[in-house]
């Protein structure tokens, strides 16, 4: 079991860092730091578009409109750390991580 609690615990890791690079990736975007015509730019961000996109959609249908400001990143980084932290205390507390 406390292989699987591992697991989880690094995919959850995991995907917490590709959400803090696909924001910055879109600031960058927005901010004419990176072009995004450019090939190796255009894939990035569509690799971490389409693994953050189907979770932060639903996020965002709930938000009120905040005039372009779009905080659905921080909401699903804090669920995934409450997320880490009741796995953690509940389900394997005897895994230290």
């Amino acid at each position: 079991m406390q292989s699987l609690g591992a697991l989880v615990f690094t995919i959850i890791d995991i995907y917490t860092w590709v959400i803090i690079i696909a924001a910055i990736m879109s600031w960058l975007v927005v901010f004419n730091v990176v072009n995004p015509r450019n090939g190796a730019v255009r894939a990035i961000g569509n690799l971490l578009h389409r693994l953050t996109e189907p979770v932060l959609k639903p996020i965002r249908r709930f938000m009120p409109d905040l005039g372009g400001v779009d905080i659905s990143p921080v909401i699903l980084l804090l669920a995934l750390f409450f997320a880490r932290s009741l796995l953690a205390e509940y389900v394997w507390p005897n895994l230290v991580r």
